[in-house]
Parts: structure tokens; C-alpha cells; sequence
């Protein structure tokens, strides 16, 4: 299926059409987390100074940011893992859930999904920015059309036909 599952973080279904968002979104969370959690261990015990003593109230507060961090960083671990793992079998959490409970996980014929149908074909270094990817056949990615973009790709491929505003080509008009 080209639905992988509803995200009540993103308020969203995540599927083919913004996977790599959702991936994006869980890469920048984790680093959040790792990010929060060095600082905050970094501040709270290499302090050797007598100027970065901690009262009660900024203790309690780095011990309740430390416990979220790691919650963060535990679950979106275990969302990568999960997205990971749905690329690597090809076979979506919710339909690999359906086939957990029937007992046919094994028996699965799905291919592995290729990188370059989640983050598409432009370079790498696009791959960690949330941008739309460019992608090889968008319409077997996605799988369907648009009338818009059958008539763009057929403007692009026939360029000496000359279209009205109506739609209809100049040819179609001479009939």
C-alpha cells in the first residue's frame, strides 16, 4: 500500500508522498535530543567552577529536560529503526502489522523501496533538506497521474504544437 501509517506528532498520514519529510522529521528530533542531552551533561557534571553551582529549582529543571531528552531520543530511535526497516523490506508498519497477525510475514514478495524513490535523484547533500524531491518516474513512485501533469509532460514533449487557452491544441481546433 502507499500508506504507511497516520503520525499523531505530525498530525499526518506518512506515505509515499512525504516519507522523506517524515524521515527528516525524526533525523532532527534525534539530533535534538543528542544535542540537548551533551549539553545538558556537558553543564551538569563537568562543572567544576564554585560560578555554575545549580540551586534547587534549575536541578529540578535539567533532571526533567534530561528525562524528556531521553524519552525523544529512545522513541525516535525506535521510529528509524522502524521507518529502516520498512526500506529495507519493502513492506509498510501497517501492513506489516496485518501480516504479523495472520502469520505471513515470512511468505512477503514486497522489494526493498530504493532510496531514490523517498529522497529522489537530485544530489546527496539535498537529501537532509526539507525539500520536495525530484524524482526518477514520479507518477510509478506515487502511483497515479494527474491530468495537469500529462499535459505538461505532453507540452514538453511536443513543443511545436501550439496550445489555446481553452486546451485544446491548435490541431484539434483545425478539425
Amino acid at each position: 500500500s502507499r500508506m504507511d501509517h497516520h503520525c499523531p506528532w505530525m498530525n499526518n498520514c506518512v506515505g509515499v508522498g512525504n516519507l522523506k519529510h517524515f524521515i527528516l522529521f525524526l533525523l532532527y528530533t534525534w539530533s535534538c535530543s543528542v544535542f540537548s542531552l551533551v549539553l545538558l551533561g556537558w553543564n551538569y557534571f563537568m562543572c567544576a567552577d564554585e560560578d555554575c553551582t545549580f540551586n534547587g529549582v534549575l536541578t529540578q529543571l535539567v533532571r526533567a529536560v534530561t528525562v524528556l531528552s531521553i524519552g525523544a531520543l529512545l522513541f525516535t530511535s525506535s521510529m528509524i529503526m522502524n521507518v529502516t526497516f520498512g526500506l529495507m523490506t519493502g513492506i509498510g508498519t501497517i501492513d506489516r502489522l496485518k501480516k504479523k497477525a495472520n502469520n505471513t510475514i515470512a511468505e512477503a514478495i514486497e522489494e526493498p523501496i530504493p532510496l531514490k524513490d523517498v529522497f529522489g535523484i537530485g544530489a546527496y547533500w539535498t537529501w537532509l533538506l526539507p525539500i520536495d524531491p525530484l524524482l526518477e518516474d514520479h507518477d510509478r513512485v506515487m502511483g497515479y497521474s494527474t491530468p495537469q501533469r500529462l499535459l505538461r509532460e505532453e507540452m514538453r514533449d511536443e513543443p511545436a504544437r501550439v496550445f489555446s487557452p481553452s486546451g485544446l491544441s491548435k490541431d484539434m481546433l483545425s478539425i
